[in-house]
């Protein structure tokens, strides 16, 4: 049975500073259950909280305050101070949580109450490295991806010189430079891997499933490539098996149901969904949907209809601009509609649907006071209500194909459609991803009991009756202003 879940995201360093007042902090216990019954009555299954585990102080002053971040603190918020510094939810000390949030047993409160009544928790994995400063670097150095002292004297950038005895790898991406306030992490060593799987394991027990950070950078080829420069002249060997593949077969022993989210690219995401991981980032939408590549997106829809229902479909995250500027308002909002009907996991940003304009850096623990866009509240909050239905979380998904309404016309090229069938309920998606006016024409099985078809456009409070027999030989004639979305309900 398909299952298209949807996913909230936020900050949870952001969020109990919501529930604070004149006379204390807040902290996780604070969040009141109307907040988390109210994202579960919009249609929302998960919720994933940023920034849960706790960072290394030490390494804040000496990390956090580059020229680059601070024009970014600057940006976001114009008023920031030091204080408001917190640290990157990526760079953790350690899997335990961040004291100004709370203890373990409040987190394992908040599951408890969440599952209650119907949602499920998600945590971060981070993998990859831990805090340059971590407490590990001097309790399990072994962990870590050594190197040697020449490596550090002719790349200060990609390697550090922890103490007197120690030179580690930064964490990196190969394409980028290294971030330096992390230590790698030695996938080649089967000690590491145990200790990571160990750690993983015990997650089982905080939360419903893990959003595991650049989870691509662990394969053994990709690896490879990146610390080649270490690898190819050490002892370690290439290992028989990929580290994913036996991590989350332990973890799955423990929990089935445990959910494994991946943070991929590089067109590796159907790797890592055959070593088991439930859904795989989909970049390559949002990059189609920011070039305008209308072909390319129903190309890329079209693709192996079980690694698709497997793909995280978003707009916003908190590495991305948000919709709103990324787009402009219109736009935005038609590939909104985008995410939320096709298959796969549906992800929102915490602010995307008051359609807030402001892309808050990781390390800031406040954020700036911003009011919600009406039109997009109020869009989201017609969206949400009709892709909350049975239908577009568990129905079948078809790609339609529309064609020229005549003359000529060549702007149905502008037009995206697909259609969902559910039990005895159909509906039609049409999408101008265009700023200009188009048309089309639009082929669909109408159902042949009654000449007559009832079509309820839930998105824009419209109904149409139309013959069913044209729209199975001519095709539903269609149009479309620029951005404009349907989602039509049909009826006999």
């Amino acid at each position: 049975m398909n299952f298209y879940p949807s996913i909230y995201v936020i900050n949870s360093r952001i969020l109990i500073k919501r529930f604070r007042d004149s006379q204390k902090k807040a902290g996780l216990k604070d969040i009141p259950e109307t907040y988390w019954k109210k994202l579960h009555g919009i249609g929302i299954d998960y919720v994933w909280l940023i920034g849960i585990w706790e960072t290394t102080h030490s390494s804040i002053k000496k990390y956090c305050f580059e020229k680059n971040l601070i024009a970014d603190y600057k940006k976001a918020l114009p008023d920031w101070t030091p204080d408001d510094v917190e640290g990157s939810p990526y760079a953790i000390d350690d899997y335990n949580i961040y004291a100004n949030l709370g203890t373990a047993a409040d987190l394992i409160t908040l599951k408890r109450e969440l599952n209650s009544f119907g949602l499920k928790l998600i945590l971060d994995f981070i993998p990859n490295h831990f805090n340059a400063e971590s407490s590990l670097i001097k309790s399990i150095p072994q962990l870590f991806l050594s190197a040697e002292k020449k490596l550090f004297q002719q790349d200060g950038i990609t390697f550090f010189q922890s103490d007197k005895k120690n030179i580690f790898a930064h964490g990196r991406d190969p394409y980028f430079s290294a971030w330096q306030d992390t230590v790698q992490i030695n996938y080649f060593s089967e000690e590491a891997r145990n200790i990571m799987t160990d750690k993983l394991f015990g997650l089982a027990d905080l939360c419903d499933g893990v959003r595991c950070d650049m989870a691509m950078l662990l394969l053994n080829d990709v690896f490879y490539k990146t610390w080649e420069v270490i690898l190819k002249n050490s002892d370690y060997k290439k290992p028989a098996d990929e580290f994913w593949e036996s991590a989350i077969k332990k973890v799955k022993s423990k929990r089935e149901n445990f959910i494994f989210i991946a943070e991929a690219y590089w067109g590796l995401e159907k790797k890592l969904q055959e070593l088991g991981f439930d859904f795989t980032y989909d970049k390559k939408l949002i990059d189609l949907m920011k070039e305008n590549d209308i072909g390319g997106i129903k190309f890329h829809l079209a693709s192996d209809k079980k690694y698709s229902g497997k793909s995280v479909r978003f707009i916003e995250n908190h590495d991305e601009e948000r919709s709103i500027k990324l787009f402009g308002e219109e736009k935005a909002l038609a590939s909104a509609v985008l995410m939320s009907t096709v298959p796969g996991m549906r992800f929102y940003f915490d602010g995307q649907f008051e359609g807030k304009t402001t892309k808050l850096p990781v390390q800031l623990g406040r954020e700036p006071i911003e009011h919600a866009n009406g039109r997009v509240k109020k869009f989201y909050d017609k969206l949400l209500s009709i892709t909350n239905r049975k239908a577009f979380k568990s129905g079948e998904w078809k790609l339609l194909s529309p064609s020229s309404s005549g003359g000529g016309d060549l702007s149905f090229e502008n037009i995206l459609a697909w259609e969902i069938h559910y039990l005895n309920q159909q509906y039609i998606i049409v999408i101008n991803f265009r700023e200009n006016d188009s048309y089309c024409r639009l082929k669909f099985d109408a159902g042949k009991s009654h000449n007559i078809v009832k079509l309820n456009d839930l998105l824009n409070d419209d109904k149409y009756q139309r013959s069913a027999d044209e729209i199975i030989r001519e095709g539903l004639f269609v149009k479309l202003v620029g951005y404009q979305s349907h989602i039509f309900f049909l009826s006999n």
